[in-house]
C-alpha cells in the first residue's frame, strides 16, 4: 500500500490571510522527495521485517528522482510482501505508486 502527498501550489487568485499557515520561508518546489516505511509486526519476526523494509528502501530509492519535487511516499508493507520476490516487490510498487499518481475522484463521506 502507497500513500503519496504532492505539496500543492497556492492558487494566486484565491484571497489568502496575513498570517501564513506553516512556514513557507523553505521553498517547496526545491526540496527533495522523500519516503517512509511502515513493517508493522504483522509481516513477520524482527529479521524479516528488516529484509522487507531494506528491499524496499532500495526500490524507493530508484524511483524516488521520478516523484515530484517535495513530496512524501509512505510505503505500508503488507503481509504479504514477507515472501514476495525481489522482483515481485519492485513490480507491486510500480503498480501502486502509478495508482497514487494517478488524479482520483473526491470520495463523499
Amino acid at each position: 500500500m502507497v500513500h503519496l502527498a504532492v505539496p500543492v501550489t497556492p492558487d494566486p487568485s484565491t484571497p489568502t490571510s496575513p498570517e501564513p499557515a506553516q512556514d513557507t520561508s523553505a521553498d517547496q518546489s526545491s526540496a527533495p522527495s522523500r519516503a517512509g516505511f511502515v513493517v508493522s509486526k504483522a509481516v513477520g519476526n524482527a529479521v524479516t521485517r528488516n529484509r522487507v523494509r531494506r528491499r524496499l528502501r532500495a526500490l524507493v530509492r530508484e524511483r524516488l528522482t521520478a516523484l515530484p519535487a517535495g513530496s512524501t511516499l509512505v510505503v505500508r508493507a503488507l503481509p504479504a510482501a514477507a515472501q514476495a520476490s525481489y522482483p515481485r516487490l519492485a513490480t507491486d510498487l510500480d503498480a501502486a505508486i502509478a495508482v497514487a499518481r494517478s488524479p482520483r475522484e473526491r470520495r463523499s463521506r
